[in-house]
């Protein structure tokens, strides 16, 4: 017997669209899962997009006020993918109205507010989903078993990289996300978030860290129409960039490795170039975002010269038998939030998390705000969990 679950999707761009899609797609990969999602609602403010959404996906109702989402009693599950400073209000208040939620990183602006968020859902007893997508990848889960098992000895050094140029060009509009009031820290929030949690999940807590940060393009254009995702907007009022183009971090971790973490949204030449290195006293493994499905894995006893080999993730690597039937078949990006929704899902169904949690938010967000305060001071910092 299969369930129904209703489920709703707040904000409907780019993301939203991609949240939509993994749960139109959850049960054709995991024809076992015990739940059904139905799309009910889709709650988005920009006149004529959700009625947009509600005609190419099924939903069955659109709205302009999240708040009729929280109120409608269809609804068990929501999906929140509205920009960063309205996180923390609509997910404590999906919490507080008794809905499971799957929310798009950072969780809010602050480490306090992926901590209200967290508590909300913990007091409220619904699962809480976080969309740390690339730890979904089978290679990555892959490295993380290499590097829990001892294959490559004990982790001596890593380097988590994340660049891209989605706002490279000096036309790129100037949206919330360049606002310190609503798009909070720049690109620690939007791409460093993603390499805290990666480096968490590779090695372990972070202790300390120092962090330079700088803005490259300091002034851009203000849009003069509703925009979605990342927009030009050529001949537009100017105004300043508030926050932070770039972030480079020294890290030290609980275990004693030492790691690098460098983000960038202004790296021309570089399109969604992420990935890590991580190096032990035996061996490394090296991951590249471009080449998803590929790992790269030295190990063996000769320690100088020693080979690094190319292992093609298949079937017994993480969550790629439920795409693809044999090894170097390509998964993609949408794939990963397929495998986010069926783990969010499945925590409804068994009330056991599975997959990346608000917890996860919080260690990520005090994480960012550590890097915020050392760039600031220009001091090591330590990353203290209790914030």
């Amino acid at each position: 017997m299969v369930d129904a679950l209703g489920v709703a999707v707040v904000g409907f761009g780019w993301m939203g669209r991609v949240h939509t899609q993994a749960y139109a797609r959850v049960r054709h990969h995991y024809p076992q899962l015990a739940l059904r999602p139905e799309l009910v609602t889709v709650a988005e403010e920009v006149p004529g997009r959700a009625e947009e959404a509600a005609a190419q996906f099924g939903f069955v109702s659109t709205t302009r006020d999240w708040r009729d989402v929280a109120a409608d009693p269809r609804v068990g599950a929501v999906s929140i993918t509205a920009p960063n400073f309205l996180h923390r209000e609509i997910a404590v208040a999906m919490a507080e109205a008794g809905k499971h939620i799957w929310i798009e990183k950072p969780v809010g602006l602050t480490s306090g507010d992926a901590r209200a968020v967290a508590d909300a859902v913990a007091k409220a007893g619904v699962q809480g989903a976080v969309g740390f997508n690339y730890r979904n990848a089978p290679a990555v889960e892959t490295a993380r078993e290499l590097v829990a098992s001892g294959e490559i000895g004990a982790v001596t050094h890593a380097r988590i990289r994340l660049f891209s140029d989605y706002a490279a060009h000096p036309e790129s509009a100037l949206t919330w996300r360049f606002e310190r009031e609503r798009g909070g820290s720049g690109v620690l929030g939007d791409l460093a978030s993603h390499g805290a949690d990666l480096a968490r999940f590779l090695l372990g807590d972070i202790a300390s860290l120092t962090a330079d940060t700088a803005v490259f393009l300091p002034e851009r254009a203000r849009p003069t129409a509703a925009t979605a995702g990342h927009s030009r907007a050529a001949g537009g009022v100017p105004g300043p960039v508030e926050n932070e183009d770039y972030v480079s971090c020294l890290l030290r971790f609980a275990s004693g490795a030492r790691g690098v973490l460098e983000a960038c949204r202004v790296s021309v030449g570089e399109q969604n170039n992420y990935g890590f290195e991580v190096h032990g006293t035996k061996g490394a493994v090296f991951w590249d975002f471009r080449r998803m499905n590929e790992l790269g894995v030295s190990r063996g006893t000769a320690y100088q010269d020693q080979p690094v080999s190319t292992v093609y993730v298949g079937p017994a690597h993480g969550e790629f038998a439920a795409f693809q039937p044999g090894a170097a078949n390509a998964m993609g990006y949408d794939d990963l939030k397929v495998v986010e929704a069926h783990r969010f899902l499945r925590s409804i169904a068994e009330g056991t998390p599975h997959g990346a949690t608000l917890p996860d938010a919080v260690h990520s967000a005090v994480v960012l705000d550590a890097m915020t305060r050392s760039a600031e001071h220009g001091t090591w910092v330590e990353v203290r969990r209790e914030e």
